[in-house]
C-alpha cells in the first residue's frame, strides 16, 4: 500500500523519510529505497522514555536493523537473570538515558525497571557493531514445538511474495504442537485466495528462513486490525 500509485506524485522535494508505529520490515525498506532512492529511518521510542533512543540515519543505516543507541543513551540486551547478553543472543531490550519514567505505586514498576535499566518489553539481539535487531514483542514471540519463533521475521519472509499486500503473524493453539505459526494475509490486487496459493506461500517462506518457522496455518483477510497510529492489534488475531 505504501508504494501504490507512487508514480502519480512528485517526490523530488523529499530529503528524509521516517518509519514509525511498527517495526520496519526489510522488504518495505528495500522497496521504498528502490522507488525513491531514500533510505527510510527506523527507530525505537517509548512513551516512558519521552524520546527515540535507538535509530540511525544516512550511511549509518544498516538495512533490517532498527539502529544504534542515540546520543546520550545506552542499550543492552538482558537475559532472564538481568545480565547483559553477548552479541547475537536474543533477549530483553533495555535502555538507560537522560529520560525515563517509573510507575508510582504500580506493579509494573517491578517489570519495567531493573537495575537502573528501563525494560521496553521487546525481544532483540545486538550485533558486534551495536546495532539493534528487532525480533518481536515479548508477548508476541511464538514458542512452537520447543522453538522460539519471531513473528516479524516470518512477516518479512512473506511480504516479498507478489500476492501479499500486508500480513501479520501470531501463535495459534494446536493440539499436537501446543502452538503453531499462523499468518493473516491481505492479498494484493488481482490475487485470489486458494489452496494452491496457501501451499505456495508456505513453500516461499521455507525457502527464505529456517523451514520450521513457516506458517502452518494461513488465513486470508480483507484488512488487518490496526490502532489509530497504525500498529497491528495482534491480540485481536489471537482470539
Amino acid at each position: 500500500k505504501l508504494l501504490a500509485g507512487i508514480d502519480d506524485y512528485d517526490l523530488s522535494s523529499l530529503r528524509q523519510c521516517v518509519s514509525a508505529g511498527e517495526h520496519l520490515p526489510l522488504p518495505t525498506f528495500e522497496d521504498w529505497y528502490a522507488a525513491t532512492g531514500i533510505k527510510l529511518i527506523d527507530g525505537f521510542g517509548a512513551t516512558e522514555m519521552i524520546h527515540v533512543f535507538v535509530t540511525s540515519a544516512g550511511d549509518d543505516i544498516r538495512p533490517g536493523a532498527t539502529g544504534r543507541a542515540a546520543p546520550g543513551y545506552r542499550v543492552a540486551v538482558l537475559g532472564d537473570d538481568g545480565r547483559a547478553l553477548p552479541a547475537g543472543e536474543p533477549g530483553r531490550l533495555a535502555v538507560k538515558g537522560p529520560t525515563g519514567c517509573r510507575y508510582l505505586d504500580d506493579n509494573r514498576q517491578r517489570d519495567y525497571v531493573l537495575g537502573g535499566w528501563n525494560i521496553t518489553g521487546d525481544i532483540c539481539r545486538l550485533d558486534d557493531a551495536g546495532y539493534v535487531w528487532y525480533l518481536g514483542r515479548g508477548d508476541d514471540m511464538i514458542i512452537s514445538a520447543g522453538y522460539n519463533i519471531s513473528g516479524p521475521e516470518v512477516e518479512a519472509a512473506l511480504l516479498p511474495h507478489p500476492a501479499v499486500s500486508e500480513c501479520a503473524v501470531v501463535g495459534a493453539g494446536d493440539a499436537e504442537r501446543g502452538t503453531i505459526v499462523k499468518a493473516f494475509v491481505v492479498l494484493s490486487e488481482g490475487s485470489q485466495a486458494s489452496e494452491e496459493l496457501t501451499a505456495e506461500l508456505k513453500e516461499f517462506v521455507k525457502q527464505r528462513i529456517a523451514p520450521y518457522k513457516y506458517p502452518r496455518a494461513i488465513q486470508f483477510v480483507d484488512a488487518l486490525p490496526l490502532t489509530k497510529t497504525g500498529k497491528i492489534q495482534r491480540f485481536k488475531l489471537r482470539t
